[in-house]
């Protein structure tokens, strides 16, 4: 029996030859060309930068003898959503100055820059960091944005999570001081332009860091809102007297699937265990030194934390984490997910101040003749100066609004032809899409010009069904690798052909189901049919109560089929 070592994939080797994640991107930034190399490219992650290219281009630029439009996406790390009204307006400075003057809120309640220019990308880095936020760590192999729910509140709950959530950045951060060295030094005089860096040294995630991308995200039990079973690690709070005691741990979330390898598919977490408040971040730092040393290094497909949960099973992964973590772990409490608050509209924030959650269309903020998002909010920005925070479903809240001052908030939205959440269909507020076509390089199909003009097409056959109040999740991406959660939506569409879609159902909005294959596929102009098809047999035959996502598991994939095909339609 053979006890050779398996071999490293490629970007192992990156990895390990990068002095902590250094490379040469000095060198290549020092040159007159437009891209980054192969093994930069992978390195640029991990500073939070993706190299992409317009296809929507591609076609008219080969047929001049050009190569690709290349542009890079930069990605902010913001814990939980919270940014300044004074950050806010720099993000929407620089995408106007250095970026394609548009902005996207992300499915992790951060923001994305697209269309950067390789040349501007040290000044566009260096911007981020001078009002006081950072790139580093939001994209690569190392813990991501940690996502937490968004609402502002008086209560010692929700500054509770806001307090962990912290804590888990500092704690889970890279230590690497490239990050400095490359971004916030002035290349020619080799000055600092900001502090920070320090000696190369990884305690925590070592010279190769993780095998794949890591998740966390902190919820409650009746507000789900940033979908915990789609995370590597979920900190579900246990709520006692209006206190947080601890945590259910939930390990093993993971949304992404290769289609044409079956080992790869999306899973939901599992609960693992319980641990108090002081032991949280210790907790997870175990938990990411276990997939540290024993996640899939020799094949990318299947390095997810998932997969390793899914191998061993959770008592042994458990064995495992308490190990790492030097004492046993006492078992989950009971509490589970029961809600979802999208925080939508006016809500009351317990300080006799009031938040307000605007609906962002799958999160793009722009400006044109018919909308003019970008306008609105600077004008937001600049009336009220109060924190925002961006939601798991790419929508933005205002937050610290004084009770005589709603109405002039709603009429600077209504100014800008922004429709209020209230004028916003249900069907269009719990839908969501990753950005896909023109510049993810792994879209398939489109996916965020796509769903505006799918919601068009279903508002009106839902209201003739009388179900323009119900409450269901349509998650659209360009890819299975379901950067927009859609696995576990209510219905969801996967990219899967040029202009064809799988079609998923049975999810729900509470997000702890996965959905089922539907109809695989299904070409574009098919796809409002085909939903209108299923919500006629959910009203023809649904239980009292029962939820689309309930009904469509209920039922199963056949039955469905029959009873969308028989069910009368609007």
């Amino acid at each position: 029996m053979s006890t050779e070592a398996p071999k490293l994939s490629p970007v192992e080797k990156i990895k390990e030859e990068s002095q902590y994640l250094k490379g040469t991107i000095d060198t290549e930034m020092a040159a007159e060309t437009d891209h980054f190399g192969k093994s930069d490219i992978q390195l640029l992650k991990f500073h939070g930068t993706y190299q992409q290219d317009d296809r929507d281009k591609r076609v008219e630029l080969k047929k001049a003898g050009g190569g690709k439009a290349y542009a890079m996406m930069v990605r902010c790390r913001i814990p939980g959503g919270r940014i300044t009204s004074q950050q806010m307006l720099a993000q929407l400075d620089l995408c106007d100055e250095l970026g394609d003057s548009t902005m996207k809120i992300t499915t992790r309640q951060t923001l994305q820059l697209h269309g950067v220019l390789k040349k501007d990308l040290r000044a566009t880095i260096n911007r981020i960091n001078e009002i006081e936020l950072s790139t580093l760590a939001a994209c690569g192999d190392v813990n991501r944005n940690v996502m937490c729910c968004p609402a502002k509140r008086a209560d010692g709950v929700h500054q509770a999570m806001v307090q962990l959530t912290d804590e888990l950045v500092t704690a889970l951060a890279p230590q690497t001081p490239a990050y400095h060295e490359l971004w916030l030094t002035d290349p020619e005089t080799g000055e600092k332009t900001l502090q920070g860096g320090g000696p190369v040294v990884e305690p925590l995630y070592g010279p190769t860091y993780l095998p794949r991308k890591f998740k966390v995200g902190i919820a409650l039990p009746e507000d789900n809102c940033i979908d915990i079973y789609t995370q590597d690690l979920g900190f579900l709070a246990v709520v006692r007297d209006g206190a947080i005691v601890g945590y259910n741990v939930l390990v093993g979330g993971g949304m992404g699937v290769t289609p044409a390898l079956k080992k790869t598919y999306p899973a939901l977490a599992k609960r693992m265990a319980f641990c108090t408040p002081e032991q949280a971040v210790e907790v997870s730092k175990a938990v990411i030194k276990v997939q540290r040393d024993h996640g899939n290094r020799a094949d990318r497909k299947v390095a997810r934390m998932k997969y390793l949960v899914d191998e061993w099973g959770v008592e042994k992964f458990r064995r495992a984490v308490e190990e790492q973590f030097g004492q046993p772990l006492a078992d989950c409490e009971p509490d589970d997910v029961t809600g979802f608050d999208d925080h939508m509209g006016w809500q009351d924030q317990g300080d006799g101040k009031w938040s307000y959650g605007l609906n962002i269309e799958n999160g793009r903020l722009y400006d044109n003749d018919h909308r003019q998002l970008k306008a609105m909010m600077r004008e937001v920005c600049r009336t009220f100066g109060t924190e925002l925070r961006m939601t798991g479903h790419q929508s933005i809240i205002v937050t610290d609004i004084d009770p005589a001052d709603k109405d002039k908030l709603i009429e600077i939205i209504q100014r800008h032809n922004v429709r209020t959440t209230e004028e916003t269909s249900t069907v269009r507020r719990w839908s969501m899409a990753c950005v896909a076509l023109p510049t993810c390089g792994l879209a398939i199909t489109e996916s965020e010009r796509r769903l505006p003009s799918l919601i068009d097409d279903l508002e009106q056959p839902l209201a003739k069904l009388g179900l323009d109040k119900e409450r269901f999740t349509i998650r659209v991406t360009g890819c299975p690798n379901g950067c927009a959660r859609p696995y576990n939506a209510d219905l969801a569409l996967v990219g899967k052909a040029k202009d064809k879609y799988t079609l998923f159902a049975g999810g729900g909005w509470l997000g702890n189901r996965l959905a089922y294959l539907y109809k695989d596929l299904v070409p574009s102009d098919q796809i409002a049919g085909e939903i209108v098809a299923i919500a006629s047999a959910y009203k023809a035959n649904r239980n009292e109560g029962e939820s689309l996502g309930d009904f469509c598991a209920r039922v199963g994939q056949e039955d469905l089929t029959v009873m969308a095909a028989a069910a009368p339609k609007p």
